[in-house]
């Protein structure tokens, strides 16, 4: 007979054994960490300090110390020890330092929305895909701008040919000075995605538009309102959809 069950590895008990309480315990133990599993972090690759009872850690990559070999299973502090839960796949755990629920796969942990092939966060990702290899792509791009000057900047942030533009914000990340305010758009048109928004440090523009498509790469603008820059920085992102041709 086996020494433990095929998929928790928990201990059976024996035939005649002696003291059953200490291996029933141990099963008890392991289930205990297992059952609506948690950890506290899955960002360290040897044991803390001083481990709460019960605390368990998605052990990182190159694992070391009393967890080496451990990298990617579970380590549980339980009764003084340490206890390794050999991950397998389709286990889910939840993670409190991010929030976010992570899957087992064949290749590592990844996070539920990748395993169910939802909506990923990112810069950029499919919402649609056809047959053919045809899809929709919502995406943001950002930049940073900094030593505003003068009544208008060109910045790095440039909106891709052949994007239809739903939206651009920004954010003020050190305080405007020389203008009471600034607008955003083109150099065609200096205000095509709002004006009016403040000066002051953290405010913010965050106006959707009307769709518009743009057929070449074009540059976001701002420019000054009530003066001229003297100093500030910003960022500002724009919000777009993309398309792409069947295969």
């Amino acid at each position: 007979m086996a020494e433990t069950s095929p998929r928790l590895l928990l201990p059976w008990l024996q035939a005649a054994q002696a003291q059953k309480h200490v291996t029933h315990n141990e099963a008890l133990r392991r289930l205990d960490g297992l059952v609506n599993l948690t950890v506290e972090d899955r960002s360290r690759s040897a044991p803390p300090a001083n481990p709460a009872e019960g605390a368990a850690y998605l052990v990182a990559a190159g694992a070391s110390g009393l967890w080496a070999g451990w990298s990617g299973d579970v380590a549980l502090w339980a009764d003084g020890a340490w206890l390794r839960l050999p991950a397998r796949p389709g286990w889910r755990l939840w993670v409190l330092a991010e929030e976010v629920m992570l899957v087992r796969l064949a290749a590592g942990w990844v996070t539920l929305d990748a395993a169910m092939g939802l909506l990923v966060r990112g810069a950029s990702t499919d919402l649609a895909e056809g047959a053919l290899g045809s899809k929709t792509r919502a995406a943001v791009v950002e930049a940073s701008v900094s030593g505003l000057s003068g009544s208008s900047v060109t910045t790095a942030l440039s909106i891709p040919a052949g994007a239809l533009v739903i939206g651009v914000s920004a954010r003020v990340t050190s305080a405007i000075t020389g203008a009471t305010g600034f607008a955003l758009g083109t150099a065609a048109e200096p205000s095509a995605f709002g004006a009016g928004f403040g000066p002051g440090l953290g405010a913010l523009a965050e106006l959707p538009i009307v769709p518009r498509a743009f057929a070449i790469a074009t540059p976001v603008r701002v420019s000054a309102e009530g003066g001229s820059f003297t100093g500030g920085a910003m960022r500002p992102a724009c919000h777009i959809l993309t398309i792409g041709a069947p295969a």
